[in-house]
């Protein structure tokens, strides 16, 4: 069940990775109205989380740029930004590197306890397993919204 999970997380950042490098990058920073951010704010928001849950499931450091939870934790937005965000190219760079990440997961990985459990809200993860399947939901839904905005803006 393990291996399905890594061959499935990795298939969904494989997406994400081609999905984004279709996006032109005009539209990576038009809000479209409706929505709380951008295409951008998505994007590197999905980075941002991966690289904190992976730190959490690989029990390593944090590989993003520290700047990256100023503008892409949860409650962050674009208009608050004091300083340029990532470019496409370098988020895809980030993207990646962050699948090659996924490519040193292991089953037994999969399994293991984490170190503390990770609570959020009413939910708690206690196996990397368990929170690497939060991540592709996480990842999905903002896919998902990336998409809608995509579309709200072809109609614009």
């Amino acid at each position: 069940m393990s291996e399905m999970i890594i061959n499935t997380a990795t298939t969904a950042r494989q997406v994400l990775v081609q999905q984004v490098q279709a996006i032109p990058e005009e539209l990576f920073d038009i809000q479209p109205a409706g929505f709380n951010n951008t295409v951008r704010w998505n994007v590197g928001h999905m980075m941002y989380w991966m690289d904190k849950y992976s730190a959490l499931i690989f029990n390593s450091p944090p590989v993003i740029p520290d700047s990256y939870e100023t503008l892409f934790n949860s409650g962050t937005k674009p208009s608050d930004w004091t300083f340029d965000p990532p470019s496409k190219e370098a988020m895809v760079e980030m993207l990646t590197a962050q699948l090659s990440r996924l490519s040193e997961l292991t089953p037994e990985m999969l399994g293991e306890k984490l170190s503390t459990p990770f609570a959020m809200g009413p939910f708690q993860f206690n196996t990397s397993g368990e929170l690497l399947n939060f991540i592709l939901i996480h990842e999905s839904f903002h896919l998902g919204v990336i998409s809608s905005q995509l579309k709200v803006l072809a109609l614009s």
